[in-house]
């Protein structure tokens, strides 16, 4: 009997042999407008194994503009994205928080987020046989440098001042609250986010960020797991230092780039977590060959795949070749074909 969707990423998030990587293909909106075309015959002939569920709010919390369009877009949180280009978004360049012991009161935790709708929820989930994502994603360090700017949060981190941690704190028990509301439905999976790599190292210390920021990471790790779910990270940049800790806190799945760390460098993690993809985004998707992007894929293969533990996925972002978008999912289906399994 042929596997589902879901369970198919379930084999592959346990280890368990499944027939083929499960797919997931992630769409920044300036490739639908620039490709709309190839995108649709690309999410023809290799569909997803993975569905996003909204959670059908019964408030929302207020914002302004359209994040994907040139403007001024103001989020959720209060903080105001400035974008030059249509199709993706834009940055935070004036701090909505100047002073924590007297701005904080500024920011507003979009507590409307809490009002998902779980009947609702259940609803999407029962009606599909893929793999069920909760549609909301915690992501601490970066809201904080929306509230913020990058520099203001660094010294930040460096002084933490009361104020400071107390809305860390406050920031901490709504993310918690969140996932745990989510965790009560019937997706099969949640996730949460930071980007907290550069080209070449963390953007804080390891130290600092095993102090600050595991410990959230942690809690995010055990509402899941309490409720029976998977969970999923993402985090941009050269994060090979804290991998052994999102090892070790339990994190099922982590969708990280690779290949700006060297496949070899992490092969010992092979079979210990999931590689939630990708593809190199930054050369190959953008400069290589499909011949390039079928043999990244074999390099990916053989080293990470444990019987599982790797899932075809690659970001269409605003460079990416469509061919060489293709050309990814065709490899590995390949790959399980010529193997009977992956």
């Amino acid at each position: 009997m042929t596997a589902t969707s879901r369970e198919l990423v379930l084999q592959t998030l346990n280890f368990q042999s499944p027939a083929r990587a499960p797919r997931q293909l992630w769409t920044l909106p300036i490739a639908a407008q620039t490709y709309p075309d190839e995108l649709a015959a690309i999410l023809r002939d290799f569909p997803a194994d993975f569905e996003g569920v909204s959670g059908h709010r019964r408030q929302s919390a207020a914002t302004r503009g359209d994040p994907h369009q040139i403007g001024e877009y103001v989020d959720e949180w209060g903080c105001t994205f400035i974008n030059i280009q249509p199709g993706v978004i834009g940055e935070v360049k004036t701090p909505l928080v100047r002073d924590w012991s007297a701005d904080a009161g500024k920011v507003h935790v979009p507590v409307e987020w809490l009002t998902i709708d779980r009947d609702a929820i259940n609803r999407d989930c029962a009606k599909t046989d893929k793999f069920t994502q909760a549609g909301c994603c915690p992501r601490p360090f970066e809201q904080l440098q929306f509230i913020r700017t990058t520099e203001e949060l660094y010294v930040d981190l460096m002084d933490r001042s009361a104020a400071f941690l107390e809305f860390l704190q406050r920031m901490h028990q709504f993310y918690t609250s969140l996932l745990a509301a989510w965790a009560q439905t019937d997706v099969d999976g949640l996730v949460f986010m930071d980007d907290w790599g550069s080209q070449r190292s963390l953007l804080i210390s390891p130290a600092m960020w095993r102090e600050v920021f595991k410990p959230m990471y942690r809690d995010y790790v055990q509402i899941a797991h309490a409720a029976g779910k998977k969970i999923f990270m993402h985090s941009d940049g050269y994060i090979l230092d804290i991998y052994p800790d999102l090892v070790e806190i339990g994190v099922d799945a982590v969708n990280s780039q690779i290949f700006c760390m060297g496949i070899e460098a992490l092969k010992p993690f092979a079979g210990r977590i999931t590689f939630w993809g990708e593809i190199d985004r930054q050369h190959l998707l953008p400069d290589g060959t499909p011949a390039q992007i079928d043999q990244a894929v074999r390099q990916v293969h053989a080293a990470l795949w444990a019987k599982g533990g790797c899932f075809a996925q690659c970001e269409f972002g605003a460079a990416a070749k469509p061919e060489n978008v293709r050309q990814v999912f065709a490899s590995w289906d390949t790959l399980s074909r010529k193997d009977g399994q992956c």
